[in-house]
């Protein structure tokens, strides 16, 4: 999730909840933004020297442009990386109405010009992350047999259109018609806040090869021990959150340089961690109210108490 699943986050996470996620997938690296394979400060969130301490990463690259991606591919397998991954996802209309993210679905002649220049020069595997389209689920069903001509490491599948953005619930319908007719491994992401959401998909979808937890990790940040361990009793659940929201807090206010960046930056996690704490949301909207850091830092100390 960008500017959220950055490394600050998974350093504290794996801190905190050490191994219970296996791998993140990163924010993606814009291909927009100039030669990354050179320009390491745009791309300092995937450097492996930032990364120790950190949960396992696979970089993941947004864009369209097949010598671009080849270059930044496989400069981020000559420093360590193994797979790296194309989103095909991102609902955001900006980059939709660029035929990137989930803009580029509807298009499959695109996305098979892109691999065919792709794949045969690209060192590292190459998974990728789909929606079910942008406007039409068809998409993604014109999409499937292209992908299978390709040595796809893992197919991620959010099932929404890229239109809906976050709205209305995840197609399982369209997911299980799809699921079959995809070759690679398919991982599932979309609405996975409580553990009793993952056992669900699991039941309903045993051939699922895995599943990505996005929002549902900030909601809840022991989710996925609670989704891991969902026959066990885990003790002390409302103390282990509030001890990582404690920490995040704390990491931001040692790495961020100005007053601003660092309310800025906790106000941005403190959107969604609230939910994990014995707060109200009236509790939490006072706290993004206040405008002066030491008046934040307090307000957030006495609800962590």
């Amino acid at each position: 999730m960008q500017g959220l699943t950055e490394v600050l986050f998974r350093r504290v996470y794996e801190e905190c909840f050490p191994g219970a996620i296996r791998v993140a997938v990163s924010p993606f690296l814009s291909l927009t933004h100039g030669n990354l394979a050179e320009a390491w400060d745009k791309i300092e969130d995937v450097l492996p020297e930032n990364n120790v301490g950190s949960i396992p990463v696979i970089p993941q690259i947004l864009g369209k442009e097949p010598n671009e991606f080849i270059t930044l591919g496989n400069r981020l397998y000559d420093i360590g990386y193994k797979e790296i991954n194309w989103n095909m996802g991102c609902p955001m209309r900006k980059v939709a109405a660029k035929h990137r993210g989930s803009g580029i679905l509807p298009y499959p002649d695109e996305v098979k010009a892109i691999l065919d220049v792709v794949v045969p020069q690209l060192k590292p595997s190459l998974s990728v992350k789909v929606r079910l389209g942008l406007k039409d689920k068809e998409d993604i069903f014109r999409l499937v047999p292209i992908l299978n001509d390709y040595p796809i490491a893992s197919v991620t599948v959010h099932p929404r259109l890229g239109r809906q953005q976050y709205n209305g619930h995840p197609d399982l319908d369209t997911f299980g018609q799809l699921l079959p007719l995809i070759k690679a491994p398919v991982i599932y992401n979309g609405d996975i806040c409580i553990a009793a959401d993952a056992i669900r998909i699991r039941e309903r979808f045993p051939q699922v090869a895995d599943l990505m937890v996005g929002r549902g990790v900030l909601y809840r940040p022991t989710l996925p021990l609670e989704i891991e361990n969902e026959a066990l009793k885990i003790e002390n659940l409302a103390e282990k959150n509030k001890h990582f929201v404690r920490r995040l807090t704390e990491e931001i206010l040692a790495t961020f340089p100005t007053e601003q960046s660092k309310i800025r930056k906790i106000k941005e996690y403190w959107c969604l961690v609230w939910k994990a704490l014995s707060i109200s949301e009236m509790q939490a909207r006072e706290v993004l109210h206040q405008e002066k850091l030491t008046i934040v830092e307090k307000m957030i100390c006495d609800l962590l108490q």
